[in-house]
């Protein structure tokens, strides 16, 4: 019979091509499988009870990095929970409200991860009054600021700024970046009726530019697009479509091009965006006023962006992802204490990536945006 544990299907005394199909890894070698398994820190048994353990060398050194980890300071529940709790349909699981740092180092040590870049996730901390937001991103930032202090290497955190506030916006950036060391800064799709690409941030995005900071891009639904569809919660359908949203809006803008230096993330492999870029390219192409905005085309522009591949870790979803861009631009993202992190992280052992893909996904891509983790 085969071994297993709480969250892996483990290599056991079934046939090398067996265990190799469990891991999406049909074909290859026992040693191949172990390597792969080995490289992402997942623990496995091997015939003869030996342990491959997550504190092996090899798994140490090649360890997951989730760009995509959410925290819930005990302020921002205070603050935001009951807009939490309404934006799930009261659909809660009891481990979002009780996140702390030691669930979530548990949760991480269970699944290979060894470090995560926290961020505030939707609704975000714009509530409509300008003060407030500006409160609430400073003491949420400062909060992650001493997580990282607190548990050197494990945390990295991407700092709130309180946009559509632009003038609160640029101080909180200057602050997190140059005091705080933050690794990036977050965003949201939309806020009310505007997407990135509105002129109307274009100053924040300059200085971003000027800093070539790296920038997250995590969704929300738009006002324009809340509860359409009686009984369909927003994040099956509005939340990725709103990603698309963002990425066109700052495409046809002209955004991508104009702020070069920007170092782009967007959640759930882009949103609809895969299967809609052909569609974009295609009815583009006659509009004669995107050549100043898009002077490399749509297809160069979006090759440059980076997607985590959050509840996207299945075989359709990674087919479109990477027909459309290269494997340096996929990023490990779990969207954890929202989706448990084994969720991504089993996913993406099945999807036919070759180990030397799934350790540039895992940990190598996101190194290449924040080399202060390579130690």
């Amino acid at each position: 019979m085969a071994y297993k544990d709480d969250n892996h299907p483990i290599v056991g005394t079934r046939s090398d091509q067996l265990q190799a199909c469990q891991w999406g890894t049909c074909g290859r070698s026992r040693r191949e499988v172990l390597s792969t398994l080995a490289a992402l820190g997942v623990r496995a048994f091997v015939p003869g009870g030996a342990l491959i353990a997550q504190t092996s060398e090899a798994a140490t050194k090649s360890r997951l990095i989730d760009v995509h980890h959410h925290i819930l300071p005990p302020v921002y529940l205070a603050e935001a929970g009951d807009r939490l709790i309404a934006q799930q349909q009261g659909y809660l699981p009891a481990r979002i409200l009780n996140w702390s740092p030691q669930n979530a180092l548990a949760e991480m040590d269970q699944n290979g991860v060894a470090t995560s870049i926290v961020s505030i996730s939707t609704p975000g901390i714009w509530f409509g009054d300008a003060q407030s937001a500006r409160t609430l991103a400073r003491k949420c930032n400062e909060y992650a600021a001493q997580l990282v202090k607190d548990y050197p290497g494990r945390f990295g955190f991407f700092a709130s700024a309180p946009l559509p506030d632009t003038e609160g916006s640029l101080r909180e950036i200057a602050y997190a970046l140059d005091v705080l060391k933050s690794d990036g800064i977050i965003f949201l799709t939309s806020y009310g009726d505007k997407w990135p690409g509105d002129s109307v941030y274009a100053p924040v995005f300059d200085e971003l530019n000027r800093r070539k900071a790296l920038v997250y891009i995590h969704p929300a639904a738009p006002n324009c697009c809340r509860n359409l569809i009686p009984n369909v919660p927003t994040v099956f359908t509005e939340v990725p479509q709103d990603t698309t949203r963002a990425i066109t809006s700052l495409l046809f803008s002209g955004s991508f091009a104009r702020f070069r230096d920007v170092h782009f993330i967007f959640s759930h492999a882009g949103g609809t965006l895969p299967m809609l870029a052909g569609r974009l390219s295609h009815y583009s192409a006659e509009m004669k006023d995107l050549v100043d905005k898009m002077p490399n085309g749509i297809e160069f522009e979006l090759k440059r962006l980076h997607y985590d591949i959050a509840s996207s870790a299945n075989p359709p979803a990674m087919a479109a992802l990477m027909k459309l861009v290269p494997t340096s631009q996929i990023l490990f993202g779990s969207d954890y204490p929202f989706v448990r992190i084994a969720e991504t992280a089993d996913g993406m052992t099945q999807v036919g990536l070759s180990a030397a893909d799934l350790q540039a996904t895992g940990r190598d891509n996101a190194l290449a945006l924040l080399p202060r983790f390579n130690t």
